[in-house]
């Protein structure tokens, strides 16, 4: 990371200056304290991206937190299984889950593999607060959601998502809430490869 700092003019701050090099220049820009000093970190995109592609915890400790939190990124092969036991309850007679796998298109495009970033911090941070509030607005007992992150190929499990309750109608609203609201707020974004076409970056919310 390299530190600057810059001070505004009329109609500029120090952030709408460099945002402008930083698609051309291939960087990443951070405010470090844009009220205080305009001071900015400037690091290469390709070093934050490497960064994104790893959690920090183990698999075991990542489990765990989806277990008492509700949400975690993975970096490996998601165990289905796993996630399964956390959602075993007698007094729950509806479970719904949904598993969302990497295609092998996109549009008219062929994909033949994707990258999964994300900020994991963040995410589970994100994570936590849309798992407390499905449980609000659902009357679901328990879920349990898992987002991969890293290189994954066709057919790989992306995102798992698990929900239990008394009766089946908030389980599956419930399921499809969440999976929306993690393809819209989660701090994860892709890179797809293609068979005939340069690599795209996209959003996760395709």
């Amino acid at each position: 990371w390299r530190r600057l700092q810059l001070l505004p003019s009329k109609n500029k701050t120090p952030k709408s200056l460099l945002t402008k090099l930083e698609p051309i220049h291939n960087l990443s820009i951070s405010m470090t304290g844009e009220n205080k000093n305009n001071e900015i970190k400037i690091g290469d995109k390709e070093d934050v991206h490497s960064q994104s592609m790893q959690i920090k915890r183990s698999a075991d400790d990542a489990y765990a937190i989806a277990e008492r939190d509700g949400f975690a990124l993975l970096d490996e092969a998601i165990d289905e299984t796993r996630l399964r036991a956390m959602l075993d309850d007698d007094s729950c007679g509806a479970f719904a889950c949904f598993e969302g796998r990497v295609r092998n298109h996109n549009n008219a495009s062929c994909v033949e593999r994707l990258t999964y970033y994300g900020y994991e911090d963040l995410a589970i941070n994100q994570g936590r607060q849309i798992m407390d509030e499905a449980k609000e607005k659902f009357e679901i007992t328990a879920a349990v959601a898992i987002h991969r992150i890293g290189a994954l190929e066709i057919g790989d499990i992306a995102v798992w998502i698990g929900v239990i309750s008394a009766h089946r109608y908030p389980a599956f609203d419930a399921c499809r809430w969440i999976l929306d609201t993690i393809k819209a707020d989660i701090p994860v974004w892709k890179q797809e490869y293609y068979d005939n076409e340069s690599p795209k970056w996209l959003s996760n919310n395709g």
